[in-house]
């Protein structure tokens, strides 16, 4: 693999995405945001608090203010040192004080405000409880697009992401399969995965035989034969931001059906790629991949939506699924992953992560996605 690093982020970086998330806030007629610790705290602020307990840490962003992250003050060393500390003021609390009146002293006490999906119920009834007439809506219903569209400094990362988990493809197909149990392989694809500069990995699906019938079966003890299909769908995160990308192999020659229910999920991952364009609705994107399953009489055997965002998390808005009408923009990135799962039987899914250009789609991963033979 070639290519640098891209610089890290600033400061600066920090304070206009907080920025932007305020406004973004106001425009949704809220009254501001409370952000707990979680992806959404680290992609405005780049601090992740080494110790999770259950004391308050949040960040309050609301239009007119400076952005303030209350902690706990046996962790605000920690916090000082975050990349954007400087883009904010913290505002610390001691054990035996009441957090939640230190919060509620930043906040319209009869506002409405956007709050991330992690945050603890604990923190949330106590911040209702201090502040009765205030209200709360999740920032995936508020603000769905919060972190959907990437900067280029974000794209590059997540591109090295997805160059990493091709590689860590083009080299499990090298392993052996036959008579190595799932949970082999799924060790591989993770040390590959670290070896290829993933700090964190997520998940690593081997579904071999009928165990690929199951999307989300991960790994068992099942020792994977001779003529099996087997699903494999692995990623994590690499400098920040995630990988995700799904290949279906074959451990020796397929059966002809096998290979034409493989085709008809390569033309619907085609067909689902080609749809990506700015201004059309997510659920074109799903409705793309899935005419092509349902057209070979496969229909019911596709039972997922076909597509997730990603950034520093590897599942987030937006969804490729019926029903979403949010209008693909430049620098949205989410799977394309359509799949045909036959119980007791076998599956096929292909996967890649796809960015939207000014005028239409670049897909992160590179890999064949042709029937792969493998011993």
């Amino acid at each position: 693999m070639t290519g640098s690093t891209p610089a890290p982020f600033t400061a600066d970086d920090y304070r206009a995405r907080m920025a932007r998330a305020t406004r973004d806030a106001a425009d949704a007629g809220l009254a501001g945001l409370l952000v707990a610790r979680g992806p959404d705290m680290v992609w405005l602020t780049g601090y992740t608090p080494t110790a999770v307990t259950e004391r308050l840490t949040v960040l309050v962003l609301a239009p007119g203010r400076d952005p303030v992250l209350v902690v706990p003050t046996l962790e605000a060393p920690d916090a000082e040192h975050a990349t954007g500390a400087s883009a904010l003021t913290l505002r610390d609390w001691t054990d035996g004080k009441d957090p939640y009146a230190v919060t509620a002293a930043l906040l319209d006490d009869r506002g409405r405000f956007g709050i991330s999906d992690n945050t603890w119920a604990m923190h949330l009834l106590g911040l209702q409880r201090t502040l009765p007439d205030s209200s709360y809506a999740s920032l995936t219903d508020a603000l769905p697009m919060l972190r959907a569209v990437k900067d280029a400094a974000e794209l590059e990362l997540l591109a090295a992401a997805g160059a990493a988990a091709d590689a860590t493809f083009e080299e499990i197909r090298k392993v052996p399969f036959a008579g190595r149990r799932e949970s082999d392989v799924g060790h591989d694809l993770a040390d590959l995965l670290r070896r290829f500069g993933h700090s964190q990995v997520d998940f690593t699906i081997v579904g071999s035989g009928p165990n690929g019938a199951n999307p989300h079966h991960e790994v068992g003890d099942r020792v994977i034969q001779h003529g099996d299909m087997v699903v494999l769908d692995f990623g994590g995160l690499k400098d920040g931001y995630g990988s995700d990308t799904t290949r279906t192999v074959h451990v020796g020659e397929p059966t002809e059906e096998e290979r034409t229910v493989h085709d008809i999920v390569r033309a619907a991952q085609e067909a689902g790629f080609r749809t990506v364009r700015p201004g059309v609705a997510c659920q074109e994107v799903d409705r793309a991949a899935r005419a092509v399953i349902d057209d070979a009489g496969y229909g019911e055997y596709f039972i997922h939506r076909t597509g997730h965002g990603i950034g520093v998390t590897t599942h987030e808005p937006p969804y490729m699924i019926e029903g979403e009408e949010q209008p693909l923009v430049p620098g949205m990135c989410f799977s394309v992953e359509p799949g045909i799962y036959l119980p007791g039987r076998f599956g096929v899914r292909i996967e890649d992560i796809v960015t939207v250009t000014a005028d239409g789609g670049r897909r992160l991963n590179d890999t064949t996605r042709e029937m792969v033979i493998v011993d």
